[in-house]
This record gives C-alpha cells, sequence and structure tokens, in this order.
C-alpha cells in the first residue's frame, strides 16, 4: 500500500490533506530522511513530525471505561470514543466496541478495527466469559448463586432461559458474577429478578484478561498473545 494511503486511513488527513504532510517534508523515516508519497516503507519506519505512526489496523485496544460515557458514535452526551486521539475516530476501517457498557456501567471496554475478531468474541458460539463485580442495595439472601446457576432463570420479557451464570458472594452487599452473554442489561435483569438492585456495576474481566491497573479513562494496545487470552476461562474460587 502506498503511503500517502496508508496514512489517510489511519486518519491523520484526506488524501489531499496527507499529500500535503509529504510536501511539507513532515513524513520521514527514523533518520529523518524525507519519504514520498508513493513510497512503500515498514510502518514501523514511518515519522510524522519526528513521532512514531499510529498503530496498523488490526488494532485492539484494551480501555478502562469510565461511567458516564457511552458505547456509541451518535448518542449525546459523552462517547468513549473521546477518551482516544481525535484523528482515530477516522482510521478506515473504523475502530468499534467489543459488545457494550452502558453508561452507568464502567470497567474493561475492547475495541478493534478487526471485524472477525470483534464477531469471534460476541458471538454466543464462543461462550466467552465475562466477570462483573455489582454493589448492590441490599443485602443478598443466599439463593442467588443457586439462581444464577441453574440455567432456568427466565428475565422478563424474553422466552429463552439465561445460560448457568457463576456468583461469587464477596460481601453481604458485594458480588461478583461471570455470564457467558451478553444480553441487554443482562446483570442488572439478573439481580433484578432476584429482588435486589444494582447500585454500581463494573466490569473486571473478559476471558483471563483484566484491567491489570489500568487507570479509569486509560487505554493501551493488546499484543496478540493478550488478545489470546480473551478466549480462556476465567479462574473460578
Amino acid at each position: 500500500m502506498k503511503l500517502v494511503r496508508l496514512i489517510a486511513n489511519l486518519g491523520y488527513g484526506n488524501r489531499k490533506e496527507v499529500t500535503r504532510l509529504f510536501r511539507e517534508g513532515r513524513v520521514t523515516d527514523p533518520a529523518g530522511e524525507v519519504l514520498y508519497a508513493d513510497d512503500r516503507a515498514v510502518h514501523a519506519e514511518i515519522r510524522i513530525d519526528g513521532e512514531p505512526l499510529d498503530p496498523p489496523t488490526g488494532l485492539v485496544l484494551l480501555m478502562h471505561k469510565p461511567t458516564g460515557y457511552t458505547c456509541s458514535r451518535k448518542d449525546a452526551g459523552r462517547l468513549v470514543y473521546d477518551l482516544l486521539p481525535p484523528r482515530w475516530r477516522r482510521r478506515d476501517p473504523a475502530l468499534s466496541t467489543v459488545g457494550r457498557l452502558d453508561r452507568d456501567t464502567s470497567g474493561l471496554l475492547l475495541l478493534t478495527d478487526d471485524g472477525a475478531l470483534l464477531h469471534r468474541i460476541i458471538s454466543p458460539r464462543a461462550n466467552v466469559a465475562k466477570v462483573y463485580e455489582a454493589t448492590l442495595a441490599r443485602d443478598l439472601h443466599g439463593g442467588e448463586g443457586e439462581l444464577f446457576e441453574s440455567g432456568t432463570l427466565m428475565l422478563e420479557s424474553e422466552t429463552t432461559p439465561l445460560a448457568p451464570a457463576h456468583l461469587q458472594v464477596l460481601e453481604p452487599r458485594r458480588a461478583r458474577l461471570t455470564v457467558t452473554e451478553g444480553r441487554y442489561h443482562q446483570v442488572r435483569r439478573m439481580f433484578a429478578a432476584a429482588g435486589n438492585h444494582v447500585e454500581t456495576l463494573e466490569r473486571v474481566a473478559i476471558g483471563r484478561l483484566t484491567l491489570d491497573g489500568l487507570a479509569s479513562g486509560a487505554w493501551r494496545a493488546l499484543a496478540a498473545e493478550e488478545v489470546a487470552r480473551v478466549f480462556e476461562p476465567p479462574p473460578l474460587p
């Protein structure tokens, strides 16, 4: 792929704007030698204004989503995409969230421009485990674990029971829940079906991938071996 197209696809501007970067000598190799629009070069060896080029396509990001942000491109208010460099919203192919966390849920969120990987993760056949920690309005009564594990729990207005889910009680009003589905507001609705209300909710893991100390609002690119952890079952107590 010619450099002008590569750089435009990464969101640095349209073809005309990127061509101007070349004309101004702002695209170079690590030694500072000017590169030209029709050159071909290794991605890691390209600099713009002396800075390394943004990651190539096939990108997978781990983000610590704060509350108050939505996983959308069109909603009013704060969007998770606002936490990324502005030009990343112009990448082609575009970055998309892998599933969604609602506005009031925080925690581990993946974004990628790899459509095949995205669908592999969210496919019901994959049974990828998602682990949430919930703070509840009332003490757990003790029967929730059996109910969630039963595979018979039916959420309101649905016709198919939930797959078995694992509950770990952390405190009288705190619990960790591992699910393998991604139904609408599933965790909140599960606790509602058990007679409780979720006050705060955080996703702490997908498979064996965790936030590992990543600060709220921060993000980083994942290596291939980290992405593979998504498909590994999390350890259960």
